[in-house]
């Protein structure tokens, strides 16, 4: 179990993975309670796909059958080069390249597919952000980071840039210990910098109230009259 715990990890390495922490797959009970209480206040705005598969969100047996493990992998995304500031419209740091999604699914398949050949018959599934999986409360459990006031992953080398990638798969591995520390600390930037107001308190993000609300979700959308002027790009 152990040998193929270390393999694994330098397979992800090799991959271009930056971090992998492995976690024993099981319902996220507490996680499960915020859930409830966020979607209960209203918090993802018209967001209603937050409403469904609740249970698929909370427990990766639902998602893979007698699943053992859950493995979170993070790849920075953090540009070597930054976007001339020439008065064009600014683009966000992790679309200036191909599609996240296609890049990091290739690379989870290469994975599942290197495991099987070493050992054996495994029943895995990949996700990239556009499944319903609790990916930062995986990463906190795998022993990554500690979740931000703002709601991001925080690894302690590397700071938030990173994509966050789950793969879930059958078979029992050698797994980290979670994440205990939280060094924000008394720290307030980002709440202080959010100029919607979308941050508040026990690391709660209003989701209706964040930028990337109105400009992914609510994209076909006028910017509402009351967040005139708030993000202008």
């Amino acid at each position: 179990m152990e040998s193929d715990t270390t393999v694994l990890k330098q397979w992800a390495t090799e991959l271009g993975f930056d971090h992998c922490g492995i976690a024993r797959a099981g319902r996220l009970n507490e996680d499960a309670e915020r859930l409830e209480n966020w979607l209960i206040r209203g918090m993802h705005g018209g967001m209603k796909y937050m409403e469904n598969h609740f249970e698929l969100r909370v427990d990766p047996t639902r998602l893979v059958p007698g699943a053992k493990s859950v493995i979170t992998l993070l790849l920075n995304y953090y540009p070597s080069q930054l976007q001339a500031n020439n008065g064009s419209p600014k683009i966000s740091k992790y679309a200036y390249g191909e599609d996240y999604h296609e890049v990091i699914r290739g690379k989870l398949n290469a994975l599942l597919y290197k495991m099987r050949e070493r050992m054996g018959e495994i029943h895995g599934r990949g996700f990239v952000d556009s499944a319903p999986v609790l990916e930062r409360a995986w990463a906190t459990r795998s022993g990554l980071g500690w979740l931000g006031k703002n709601g991001n992953l925080i690894t302690k080398s590397g700071g938030s840039f990173f994509f966050i990638c789950t793969l879930i798969v059958d078979l029992e591995l050698k797994y980290d210990d979670p994440f205990a520390k939280d060094f924000c600390g008394s720290c307030t930037r980002c709440v202080d910098a959010c100029p919607t107001e979308a941050i508040s308190e026990n690391k709660i993000v209003n989701g209706s109230k964040c930028i990337s609300y109105f400009t992914i979700e609510l994209k076909e959308m006028l910017i509402p009259q009351e967040m005139s002027g708030k993000f202008q790009n």
